[in-house]
C-alpha cells in the first residue's frame, strides 16, 4: 500500500471529496436558480453550471487517487442547499458570488490542511498530487471570484448586473 497511515482519513473522499461534492451541489443549485425563466441570467447560469461540473470532477479525481493508493472511498451525505439566492440588499448575483467566494476559500483551507497532514506524515506523493492538481487552480479561482465580487459591488443590483451577465456569456465564448 502506497499511503501513510496518518493520511488515510484525510484523502479518502471523506473530507475533500465531500467538500468538493457539496460545493458542486451548491453551484448546481445556483445554476438552476439563474436559469429560471423569471431570473434569466444566462451568463451566471452558465458560469455556475461549469463551476459545478468542475468541482464534481475534482471530487472524482480525489476518489480515483485514493483508490489508486489502495484506500477506501466513503462518501458523506450532501448538505441541503438553498434554492433561492435573492438578497434584498445585495441582489442575487452579488450574494451568489459572495457564497461562491466563501466556498472556494473553504475548499482552499481544506486542501492546505490535507497538504499539511501529508507533509507531517512524510507523504511526498500526496503533497505533490495536491500541489500539482489543485492548489494553483484554487488560488486562480479565488482571485477570479474576488474580482467578480468587486465588479458586482460596483454595478449594484440594477442594469449593471445584466451587463455583468453578458460579460460572463461572452467570456466563455471567447475561450472557445
Amino acid at each position: 500500500m502506497n499511503k501513510s497511515r496518518g493520511c488515510d482519513g484525510e484523502d479518502n473522499g471523506t473530507i475533500m471529496g465531500s467538500v468538493e461534492y457539496n460545493v458542486s451541489y451548491v453551484y448546481h443549485a445556483m445554476y438552476a436558480y439563474f436559469d429560471r425563466d423569471n431570473i434569466a441570467l444566462r451568463g451566471l447560469a452558465k458560469y455556475f453550471k461549469e463551476s459545478s461540473e468542475e468541482e464534481r470532477q475534482h471530487a472524482e479525481k480525489l476518489m480515483e487517487y485514493q483508490n489508486k493508493r489502495g484506500g477506501k472511498v466513503k462518501l458523506n451525505p450532501i448538505l441541503m442547499t438553498p434554492s433561492e439566492f435573492d438578497h434584498a440588499e445585495k441582489g442575487d448575483a452579488l450574494y451568489s458570488m459572495e457564497i461562491a467566494l466563501s466556498l472556494e476559500k473553504l475548499t482552499n483551507e481544506k486542501l492546505l490542511l490535507l497538504h499539511s497532514v501529508a507533509d507531517r506524515n512524510n507523504d511526498p506523493q500526496l503533497t505533490d498530487f495536491i500541489e500539482s492538481e489543485f492548489l494553483a487552480e484554487q488560488v486562480e479561482a479565488i482571485k477570479k471570484i474576488s474580482e467578480y465580487v468587486a465588479q458586482l459591488r460596483r454595478v449594484g443590483k440594477g442594469h449593471g448586473v445584466w451587463h455583468f451577465d453578458q460579460m460572463l456569456l461572452k467570456e466563455g465564448d471567447a475561450a472557445l
